[in-house]
């Protein structure tokens, strides 16, 4: 099973957006993200971080939020999304 991370942060309007296709995601296809939310959260924040050289190169040179991670594949997708991207890039 892929590692899936989602890094949003709590008063994002695009996260918030994301959050329920997220949970319909994980519930029509049994995956999980692991939700880290990283504006409050400076260890979420550090975590993200971590992964800046998969991130920067996918999202426009920066760490934006929503940010979505496969650790298992090393996969990011950025931003708001349809459902329709946000499930192919999942189960892909």
């Amino acid at each position: 099973m892929s590692k899936l991370i989602m890094f949003h942060g709590k008063e994002c309007p695009h996260c918030r957006r994301m959050m329920p296709l997220v949970e319909k995601l994980e519930k029509e296809e049994s995956v999980s993200f692991d939700k880290l939310e990283v504006w409050h959260n400076e260890q979420n924040a550090d975590k993200m971080r971590s992964f800046k050289d998969l991130i920067e190169p996918k999202c426009g040179g920066q760490l934006r939020t929503p940010t979505f991670i496969n650790t298992d594949t090393n996969g990011v997708l950025c931003g708001e999304v349809p459902y329709d991207k946000l499930k192919e890039w999942t189960l892909s």
